[in-house]
């Protein structure tokens, strides 16, 4: 059925959906690692650290590169978004974000935790490799979005249970608005001067 003139459609900005989780992924991962280094473990604190800052850079680069070809087919794709679009601003969709995941962030924070018995700081820092991924990924987008002088968005209603899935696959395409619109800059950082969160 086509859209009709009175159906509004929710909009998140792609960027924001993906940094979301960076903060919470890098701070868990952060705190894990620095209480397991008070736990000598199976492996000592050296190999666990090496260990962990080999994680690190593993995590890190799959996370950014991960579904990169998914992200850039769904932008290529991308329609005007339309005058009954609604979009959301960007503290309600990190909220969505962290409200949707924040059982498994606790789960994989105590996991960070327990693992350090075996291998100190690697599971803390595994995780905030994850969460630098993010963040590297958030930017890689910003960039596009500079480039093509748009803003990627998708409906919120694709984004799954946990609100956390802008590559997934309901999502059958972004839509895009001009650069100024909305309340982050490309890449999904706030835009300067904006207190929200």
């Amino acid at each position: 059925m086509a859209r009709g003139v009175h159906e509004r459609q929710g909009l998140a900005r792609v960027a924001v959906v993906v940094r979301a989780g960076a903060a919470p992924l890098w701070w868990c991962g952060v705190f894990a690692a620095g209480v397991g280094l008070l736990v000598p473990g199976l492996t000592g604190r050296r190999i666990g650290v090496m260990a962990g800052a080999a994680l690190f850079v593993v995590a890190g680069a799959g996370v950014a590169y991960l579904r990169r070809g998914r992200y850039t087919a769904l932008a290529a794709g991308a329609a005007r978004a339309g005058r009954y679009d609604v979009l959301r601003d960007r503290a309600v969709t990190v909220r969505d974000w962290r409200r949707g995941h924040r059982w498994w962030l606790l789960l994989a924070f105590a996991a960070a935790l327990g693992s350090s018995f075996a291998v100190p700081a690697a599971g803390g820092m595994l995780l905030a490799g994850a969460g630098t991924g993010l963040r590297l990924k958030a930017a890689w987008l910003g960039r596009r979005e500079r480039a093509d002088d748009v803003l990627l968005w998708v409906r919120v209603d694709w984004l799954g249970p946990r609100s956390g899935a802008p590559a997934g696959k309901p999502v059958k395409a972004y839509r895009v608005t001009g650069i100024a619109a909305g309340d982050a800059t490309p890449g999904g950082a706030r835009r300067r001067g904006d207190v929200r969160v």
